[in-house]
């Protein structure tokens, strides 16, 4: 098989939840080798999030497939010794300890680098190092709600969360790529890097559009559901039969081919209620009624027939079992089997694609698999460590 972007590549990681162990998986799909550091007993918490794949976790299946799974006691006085030894060959140490307590077990980034000055270190928290919220509890949600996600989501009588863990997601993205520019660079000058992520900082950068509307505007986007706040129409809308169909159509151009094909209106492009992108955002309650009365007469086929034949944007609004036998995800044969500790699982690839190498699909590890194996490889008596209660 040919080599993978980061084949030899080695990772130590001591993560847990989403944001680090997404990090390392998408390491991992692209050949890196990742130690995943677990506590003994009971690992990653977010082994017993739930019990809906087989008896395993949906967000450890997830996240955490082609690892090795090393459970330590990091508290025991052997760990500082075991962890040096395991990050001496590491390239790259990822952590997402409360702040402080890194520092406090010997692995803090500056530390580990001072004797290493090729390692990458890459430390995630909730809300940074510094700054008054630096100890604060830093969930998913709670980074949403301080974020202002929640206050522009829903609709405009209920403000909602994401219904995925936006900002877990967009912190173990940007350690991802942070690592790997990290990579380059040490590839260019051997020197390592020491990155800091939050998922607060996350989530802020990706709130940009709310806050500069809101900053330059002087007032926020209004919560609008599956509407835009400053595009119509945009958003769900009904066929006669029930079928949902989404539009997203947000230029002149667009808005022109909608009325001639769509609803066999044209002379909407010279009403002045509709005729440009505001004055349409300024009679949305019109325009959708409007657009309804004439939806109501067709069938989901014959819609999307019309809306395909005038090239307009849209969209099936599908509930997720018809997103797991969607015909893009089928055709296109994005589904593989991977192991795991209850036989192997139907997952979907990694968004990353390299033509002609394809990713590493090795399984889920049980919580400790691979620990013997591990210590024994790093020169330890592995089966000593475990009766000293280190392992």
């Amino acid at each position: 098989m040919a080599s993978l972007p980061l084949d030899g590549v080695t990772v130590v990681s001591c993560e847990q939840a989403v944001a680090a162990p997404l990090a390392t998986r998408h390491l991992a799909d692209l050949g890196a080798r990742v130690l995943k550091i677990e506590r003994p007993g009971s690992g990653d918490f977010a082994r017993a999030y739930d019990e809906t794949v087989r008896g395993l976790s949906s967000h450890f299946v997830w996240l955490n497939r082609s690892k090795e799974s090393v459970t330590l006691d990091l508290k025991h006085e052997a760990a500082p010794e075991v962890m040096g030894r395991l990050i001496d060959g590491a390239d790259v140490f990822v952590q997402n300890f409360a702040p402080g307590v890194a520092e406090r077990l010997g692995l803090g980034a500056a530390a580990l680098r001072a004797s290493r000055p090729g390692l990458i270190t890459c430390s995630i928290s909730g809300y940074g190092s510094t700054g008054p919220y630096r100890d604060a509890k830093a969930y998913d949600l709670l980074i949403q709600s301080e974020a202002g996600l929640v206050s522009v989501t829903g609709t405009a009588d209920e403000p909602a969360k994401s219904g995925i863990p936006a900002a877990d997601i967009g912190a173990g993205m940007y350690a991802y790529s942070g690592i790997l520019s990290a990579l380059f660079h040490r590839e260019r000058t051997g020197e390592g890097t020491e990155l800091e992520v939050s998922l607060f900082d996350a989530l802020i950068e990706w709130m940009g559009f709310p806050l500069y509307y809101t900053g330059f505007g002087g007032t926020p986007p209004p919560r609008a559901g599956t509407s835009h706040p400053a595009i119509a129409p945009y958003g769900t809308f009904s066929a006669g039969d029930g079928t949902q169909l989404v539009l997203a159509v947000q230029n002149d151009r667009e808005w022109a081919a909608f009325c001639r094909h769509a609803v066999g209106r044209p002379e909407w492009t010279s009403d002045e209620r509709f005729a440009t992108g505001s004055a349409r955002v300024a009679h949305r309650a019109e325009l959708e009624r409007e657009i309804g009365a004439v939806f109501a007469t067709l069938t989901g086929e014959e819609l999307a027939a019309r809306l395909s034949e005038g090239r307009i944007a849209h969209a099936r609004r599908r509930e997720l079992p018809e997103v797991l036998e969607h015909p893009q995800l089928t055709e296109r044969d994005r589904f593989a089997e991977v192991g795991s500790p209850v036989g192997p699982l139907r997952m979907t690839l990694p968004p990353v694609t390299v033509p002609g190498r394809p990713p590493r699909l090795d399984p889920i590890p049980a919580l400790g698999e691979h620990t013997d194996a591990v210590l024994t490889e790093f020169g330890f008596d592995a089966a000593d460590l475990r009766r000293r209660g280190l392992s």
